[in-house]
């Protein structure tokens, strides 16, 4: 074939899948999520009928009957559980409580019909490890998520490029862990990349080779790869460490970045909130950004994607899961739903209320706490905003838990010396680390201490933090001392509360950040104010 034939031939095709986008955009736009909820409740349970878990809570009888009668019965037979009440009682039924996270379960007819071949592999809050059962109906469902949001992209920008280059993916670890014969675990991005359809592959960047390497010599070859390779039109990945990425093109390329990338078209975001980095977003592009997308991903279920041109994200019940949501006020002091709770189906949700998501899934999970929360801006159509985890410490995606936090601090008072009467913590998004206030008897102690130890003991607690910071992803923590009524002080006067139920959040619960920041301001003539990012 000749290069003009070529030529012809690549415009046919390109012009093929645009109108393609267009009809699977329209089709997008014309669903309605109320009755493809009901219809996934309903294919759901009729697939889990047989399986164990199906059995114990009498499925058959649910799918007999109609959808209003069927979710009640549903939701007064199934408890709402967290990751490890749904493993103790169902994945490692049968296996002692310390064991749990220690291995991946062996899974055949227990939640989902047939066995489970690949588990994503995520750091455990109440576990060394957690392994979410990842089946190949949610494979198919997150690939068809993934079509969908770029059809919906490509149908609203018609002059788009991005169907002539390549796709710049920041994953994690790609190591995947044969757990036993045709059984794998790992990271979410290491499964997606693994099992990818093979004719994507020219499509993807980094190749295997990068992908592999350590975080610090990843993050420089991506950013080569990205400089030299002007095929690359789309950046994947979580807010703070794309920004690294770019920064660290800017540092090799020695210019603007919009002259080092020109065909930069789109950056696809998730993870966590884009709020606190917008304006480095802004700086290290000088206002010219490429488009951005914000998608609601997990290792649990795809939730949510923002089509271009709209302001927000759209949660997208369509992809082979039942959403339920609990009120943010119904949850107990861990951030589970207390006894009392009462979750709603999507179609009862309020807006401006912020909820926390409780999932049942076409992998075998049930009523399953996964832990986000997330606030409803209108109702038609479902836009949302992610607000953060019930509670967790994860703005640098480090997913540290509010346990975690407690026991540092007690660590912390085992010493003596600073006696902690109040305290919280946030991340300083700017210098890529956490901040801590602490509220002591003696304020003069010595802060420096006092970082090592709350950095060492959430090393020995979360392995996710460990790694972030033995690989310079997260920098040392800095420590704040104020006089043992300096929170309750700033709440009463900043806030309006101060005594009666009113609590002091030990986790920043704002997106961006807002809350430490405001406290540590409260405080600006205390003398280890100075040098945050030294």
């Amino acid at each position: 074939m000749d290069m003009s034939a070529k030529i012809r031939a690549a415009g046919l095709l390109q012009k093929l899948l645009r109108s393609q986008a267009v009809k699977r955009a329209n089709q997008f736009s014309r669903r309605d999520p109320l009755t493809a909820q009901r219809h996934i409740f309903q294919k759901l349970i009729e697939t889990a009928k047989s399986t164990q878990f199906g059995m114990d809570n009498f499925f058959t009888n649910l799918g007999r009957v109609p959808f209003d009668i069927a979710y009640l019965q549903f939701k007064n037979r199934v408890p709402i559980r967290s990751y490890q009440e749904f493993m103790t009682d169902y994945f490692y039924r049968d296996q002692l409580n310390s064991t749990i996270g220690r291995s991946a379960p062996d899974l055949c007819n227990t939640t989902w019909p047939g066995k489970v071949k690949m588990f994503c592999e995520t750091s455990g809050t109440t576990a060394p490890t957690k392994y979410i059962p990842f089946t190949s109906n949610m494979y198919a469902e997150n690939r068809r998520a993934a079509l969908d949001m770029m059809a919906c992209y490509l149908a609203a920008n018609p002059e788009s490029q991005i169907l002539n280059g390549k796709v710049l993916y920041m994953s994690g670890s790609t190591q995947l862990t044969k757990l036993r014969h045709g059984v794998w675990s790992g990271d979410m991005s290491a499964l997606t990349l693994r099992f990818h359809p093979w004719f994507l592959t020219p499509f993807i960047a980094p190749d295997a080779k990068i992908s592999a390497l350590p975080w610090q010599d990843k993050l420089h070859a991506m950013a080569e790869l990205l400089l030299n390779d002007d095929s690359i039109r789309v950046i994947s990945g979580v807010p703070p460490w794309i920004i690294l990425l770019l920064e660290r093109c800017k540092e090799i390329g020695g210019k603007p970045l919009r002259k080092l990338l020109p065909n930069l078209e789109l950056i696809i975001h998730g993870g966590t909130s884009i709020k606190p980095y917008r304006a480095e977003f802004d700086c290290l592009f000088d206002g010219q950004l490429p488009n951005l997308l914000e998608l609601l991903p997990s290792s649990e279920a795809f939730m949510a994607f923002q089509r271009f041109g709209d302001s927000h994200m759209q949660l997208t019940p369509y992809y082979g899961v039942f959403f339920e949501f609990v009120r943010l006020e119904d949850l107990d002091s861990q951030g589970k739903p207390a006894p009392f709770a009462t979750a709603v189906p999507l179609e009862q949700v309020e807006t401006g209320q912020c909820y926390a998501v409780i999932l049942t899934t076409c992998s075998g999970l049930w009523r399953y706490h996964i832990g986000d929360t997330i606030r409803f801006i209108s109702t038609s159509p479902h836009f949302i905003e992610f607000t953060g985890r019930d509670r967790f410490l994860d703005k640098l995606e480090e997913k540290v838990t509010q346990g975690e936090v407690e026991q540092a601090v007690a660590k912390l008072n085992q010493t003596g010396q600073w006696n902690v009467r109040e305290f919280m913590v946030g991340s300083d998004i700017q210098c890529r680390r956490h901040q801590w206030v602490l509220a002591t008897r003696d304020a003069a102690a010595p802060y420096q201490e006092a970082q090592h130890i709350l950095d060492a003991t959430l090393c020995h607690l979360n392995a996710d933090y460990a790694t972030f910071r033995s690989q310079g992803r997260i920098k040392p923590p800095h420590v704040l001392l104020v006089p043992e009524d300096g929170i309750y002080q700033w709440s009463q006067k900043e806030r309006g509360k101060l005594g009666g139920q009113t609590k002091i959040p030990h986790i920043d619960p704002t997106p961006d950040s807002s809350m430490i920041a405001s406290l540590r301001q409260f405080h600006t003539d205390v003398p280890q104010r100075a040098g945050y990012c030294d």
